[in-house]
């Protein structure tokens, strides 16, 4: 969902667990992102993201495992797609 901070609490959510990787829009409405790091951070990162911030409504979330890992440390936010 667009609209309401959501990348921008993700990167909070994300430095507060030590998760890497990164979060952007999507043309189509969605947020996509890549994280990498303890899978227990990952996990609990993933379970913030199902709640997602205030004024969020979260729909779904896809999980897949992905062949490459984020090419920079931290977790940033890249433009939309």
């Amino acid at each position: 969902m667009q609209g309401v901070g959501f990348r921008d609490w993700m990167m909070r959510e994300a430095a507060a667990l030590g998760v890497c990787g990164w979060v952007r829009n999507r043309r189509d409405g969605t947020v996509e992102a890549l994280l990498d790091g303890d899978p227990a951070a990952v996990e609990e990162l993933l379970r913030a993201c199902r709640r997602g911030p205030r004024g969020a409504e979260v729909r779904t979330i896809d999980e897949r495992f992905a062949d490459q890992s984020p090419e920079t440390p931290g977790f940033v936010r890249l433009p939309t797609v």
